[in-house]
């Protein structure tokens, strides 16, 4: 699964917004936007906090496992 739909899914599973998700991670909700629809991709800093956040393992986030 690519990233933009992980993330998606990590973070309706929690039942967030993207600009609860944003506040929480200090970004902004349209960066979050710009993610899931596969715009553009987070900085190594912002997919460490997502990986923090989440309690997931970048592997896991990127899409590299299952």
């Amino acid at each position: 699964m690519e990233f933009k739909y992980r993330l998606k899914e990590l973070r309706t599973a929690r039942g967030l917004s993207q600009k609860e998700l944003g506040e929480k991670i200090g970004t902004t909700y349209s960066a979050i936007s710009f993610w899931e629809n596969g715009v553009n991709e987070p900085k190594l800093s912002y997919i460490i906090a997502l990986c923090k956040f989440f309690e997931v393992s970048s592997d896991y986030l990127l899409g590299l496992e299952d």
